[in-house]
């Protein structure tokens, strides 16, 4: 097998038109036609509805408001520091309008964190929720931001230097029109950047993906294709259709997260759906949005289906779960055993997968829609316009059955990596293929299933952590003297770092002294971590310490040989609990 082609072509993508542009004034054949009174967003707190009109008003309003108070230009870097919010598409198509690109930050970033995000992209306004103002305050301190250039997303009046969103949207609706908005010519929505997205790398900080306004209109549009177009072909019954305008669907999936940003907005917003805006999730209050919304589809990723399966609360809600019609999973592997358990719990509903990352932007193969449960294991069949090729590590691509790595070509493959050329020529390849570090297999259907990871990413509820990122910080640490992250299994992350750590003789001596002193440095280590890392990155599998991290003899970490290690260490301790 030289390469696998979807078995769709692509549909029409337009090159000459933003992202609002495309959604709000122009139209497609697979533009579904939204019925009166269904609202785009609502509001999950209070059952507010807001319609495509509001929307697109108060896009317009901010977008004027901010060009009028710091005249915000083309290419301008702008960060959205917030959860979710039901301002938070209005914000970035605001940006848009204006011709400038929006970095969207995880809120529960640490100082050094957002820093980092403000520093790479070069950032010159923040827009946060005031419960993380404290943080990006200082951030912007450290970065040299002025503080009025700090914008509060979720409050109608905040107290000097600092305005609102709100106050921007209304001074902009009451003023004429202060920007002209720029109309792309033939091809240029192809490299005009919408979006710096984060993506971990294998060598530190996260790196910034430059994602282009043409990606997110072909990805909306390939899903769109992928499921509208061969429910028509087969003349399945509107009412059978997996997403059918009018349904309503969760919208508590970050949406600083590709999976959220371009699934859980623009492709079900584009399929005339409803999305719940859930700033945070929790459960049951999960579950008791999905009774008071008659919510009808779940996106999702393994960790809530977790819950789903395993939580007593689930119980409680038995009635709604049955008028689930779809529940959709990605960002990490699903298992067929979990997979299995989701069926008994949803009966009624369809069950996929789907693959993708942040350098794709972002589903490049989902479950074949005439299935209503894709095959164990499966990250689905191509999405219409993509082709596949599987790399082995001679450089020969591999045959029906054998294994390498995935590379994807798609219409909605990033550009690059920003102000990063070493990073980008090891990812993105030249005609437009991106290496994905996934080890992965094929079968005869063509369904796609992921092996393993060759990229050494750990995946923790559905986020990338990097090895070497808390590897450099803990050999900061004065006790360490060597380290190595490796991942363990986990039943609700999916994963979770590990840090086998080597010591300096004098703490190594201290630590052998007792337990007391071991556990001590230990908890020692992992608060290391914790203080200046986001959460998902903690070291909840926990520290260890070894004589030796083993290496190749150039120095190369064998990370493989811990993990096993570790895999070994962890079943053997599985298999004496439960001879107890």
């Amino acid at each position: 097998m030289t390469e696998l082609v979807a078995s769709e072509p692509a549909p029409f993508i337009p090159d000459n038109l933003t992202i609002p542009q495309f959604f709000f004034d122009s139209d497609h054949t697979l533009k579904a036609t939204r019925p009166q009174g269904v609202p785009f967003f609502i509001e999950d707190a209070t059952g507010r509805g807001i319609d495509s009109r509001e929307v697109r008003k108060r896009v317009d309003g901010l977008a004027n408001g901010l060009s009028r108070k710091w005249d915000i230009k083309q290419d301008e870097v702008v960060c959205l520091y917030a959860p979710n919010h039901v301002d938070y598409a209005v914000v970035f198509w605001a940006l848009h309008r204006l011709g400038a690109i929006s970095t969207n930050s995880n809120p529960a970033y640490t100082l050094d964190e957002l820093s980092h995000q403000l520093r790479l992209t070069k950032a010159t306004t923040i827009i946060v929720h005031s419960q993380f103002l404290k943080t990006a305050s200082e951030a912007c301190k450290e970065v040299g931001l002025p503080a009025e250039r700090i914008v509060i997303i979720d409050q109608a009046t905040f107290e000097a230097p600092h305005t609102t969103v709100e106050q921007l949207i209304q001074d902009g609706l009451n003023h004429n029109t202060n920007f002209v908005e720029r109309k792309l010519g033939e091809g240029e929505a192809r490299t005009k950047i919408a979006f710096l997205c984060l993506s971990s790398g294998t060598t530190g900080p996260p790196k910034a993906v430059a994602i282009p306004h043409y990606s997110v209109i072909a990805n909306t549009l390939q899903i769109r294709a992928h499921n509208y177009t061969v429910e028509t072909k087969a003349n399945v019954p509107t009412d059978e259709w997996r997403f059918r305008p009018g349904d309503v669907i969760t919208g508590v999936l970050p949406f600083f997260h590709i999976f959220g940003l371009i699934l859980n907005v623009h492709v079900m917003l584009y399929s005339g759906m409803s999305v719940v805006i859930t700033p945070k999730f929790g459960w049951p209050t999960f579950l008791e949005s999905v009774r008071r919304h008659k919510i009808t589809h779940l996106l999702v990723v393994p960790p809530m289906i977790v819950l789903l399966c395993k939580h007593p609360a689930t119980k409680d809600y038995e009635a709604e779960l049955k008028n689930i019609r779809l529940c959709f999973s990605g960002a990490a592997p699903l298992s067929p055993e979990l997979a299995s358990q989701l069926e008994k719990v949803l009966p009624n509903a369809s069950l996929g997968q789907g693959y993708g990352m942040t350098e794709t932007s972002t589903a490049v193969s989902m479950t074949p829609v005439l299935e209503r449960v894709g095959k164990p294991g499966s990250a689905g069949i191509a999405v219409p316009g993509v082709r596949f090729k599987i790399v082995k590590e001679d450089g020969t691509l591999a045959k029906l059955g054998e294994r390498g790595e995935l590379v994807v070509n798609s219409p909605s493959n990033a550009l690059r990596y920003w102000d990063n050329p070493k990073a980008t020529a090891e990812t993105f390849l030249e005609d437009g293929w991106v290496r994905t570090g996934d080890e992965v297999e094929f079968d005869t259907e063509g369904n796609i299933y992921v092996v393993d990871r060759l990229k050494e990413l750990i995946k923790v509820r559905g986020f990338q952590v990097a090895p070497a990122e808390l590897e450099g910080h803990l050999l900061s640490h004065p006790d360490v003297a060597d380290v190595c992250i490796v991942p363990v299994p986990d039943d609700f992350s999916g994963e979770l770092p590990l840090a086998y750590i080597v010591l300096h003789p004098p703490a190594a001596v201290r630590a052998a002294s007792s337990t007391a002193e071991s556990d001590a440095l230990k908890a020692e280590l992992s608060k290391y971590v914790s203080d200046v890392k986001v959460q998902y990155k903690w070291l909840k599998g926990g520290v260890e310490f070894i004589d030796a991290v083993p290496k190749n003899p150039s120095g190369k970490l064998l990370r493989r040989v811990l993990r096993e290690r570790a895999r070994a260490e962890r079943a053997a301790a599985e298999k004496a609990k439960a001879t107890l």
